[in-house]
């Protein structure tokens, strides 16, 4: 497995081992002891998996404590720009985001721990995003910092306008986001 650190600290892609051959491929995608040596919890609560037409935009999502989450994410079928922004105050990384391509074909996976907002726009026909959580949702917990947002500038790969839903539009301006 290669492990590849980004310009934000704690935050990283993983790119496991694939063994392929005439009948298609196998990968872990997670193991406690491998994925433990890189600080990830061993324990994961919650696994998500959503479906997203191209230009559909989530984001970007984050909990607050005592719920706050760590996620470790992939896609399985299409192509997204997955982004993560650091909301952690004390952080000399405050308010920078990391931006990659996770896809079916690329197979990375992106480790966004606490203290960070999430989100990922789809660049191909359809995505199947999957997402292990740390924590449970919790509504009363949950934050989301509007994705254009012009103090952290995330370089968005936009085409045409991004397909938002209501309660994504009416997320915080970075200056009045809840962060940690």
């Amino acid at each position: 497995m290669k492990v590849t650190e980004t310009n934000l600290p704690g935050v990283l892609i993983f790119e496991p081992d694939v063994y392929e051959d005439s009948r298609g491929y196998f990968l872990e995608t997670w193991n406690s002891t491998r994925y433990g040596a890189y600080n990830l919890p061993e324990k994961f609560v919650q696994d998500n998996l959503s479906f997203s037409h191209r230009g559909v935009l989530r984001g970007l999502h984050y909990q607050l404590s005592p719920r706050e989450q760590g996620k470790l994410v992939s896609v399985v079928a299409g192509e997204v720009f997955d982004v993560a922004v650091d909301t952690r105050r004390s952080s000399p990384t405050f308010g920078h985001w990391f931006g990659t391509i996770l896809s079916a074909e690329n197979k990375k996976q992106l480790w966004i721990p606490v203290g960070f907002a999430h989100g990922f726009l789809v660049l191909s026909e359809s995505a199947v995003f999957l997402y292990k959580v740390t924590e449970y949702y919790s509504p009363a917990h949950e934050r989301c910092i509007r994705w254009d947002d012009p103090h952290i500038d995330i370089r968005w790969p936009i085409g045409q306008t991004p397909v938002i839903s209501p309660k994504d539009m009416a997320g915080a301006s970075w200056t009045h986001a809840e962060v940690f």
